[in-house]
């Protein structure tokens, strides 16, 4: 055997007649794989992604944008929040911004089956340095 610079053992290596027993960990058995949920998750936030299209279409109008961040720069959240509420999303949006940028958050409601909202669409968008 030639010797390589790279290779480092793990173990020491034995005379094949003296060789240990290898103990293998145990294999993890794992239960059958079910889609329903997460199929109902894709299809959620497909909504979510339509919803945040819309969202998206709205900021880019030129006079809503100016409204938005004069309200934000004044510190009005509650005039941010009217009028994030006004493009008739249907979906909840939670609102965050700093001088620098600002933060939408767009969560699917809970559907028939669960209690909880499946997922969250996030966007942040950069509108100062």
């Amino acid at each position: 055997m030639s010797y390589n610079p790279f290779h480092f053992p793990i173990y020491p290596p034995m005379p094949a007649n003296q060789g240990y027993p290898i103990n293998y960990p145990n294999m993890r058995s794992y239960p059958p794989v079910d889609i329903t949920m997460f199929k109902s998750s894709v299809h959620s936030f497909r909504f979510l992604m339509n919803q945040g299209s819309i969202l998206l279409d709205r900021l880019a109008d030129v006079g809503f944008a100016h409204k938005l961040m004069t309200a934000a720069q004044q510190g009005k959240k509650t005039e941010v929040d009217h009028l994030i509420k006004s493009i008739g999303l249907k979906v909840t949006v939670n609102t965050k911004f700093t001088p620098t940028g600002v933060h939408f958050e767009l969560l699917n409601p809970p559907n028939q089956n669960t209690l909880i909202n499946c997922c969250t669409l996030t966007v942040f968008m950069k509108w100062g340095s």
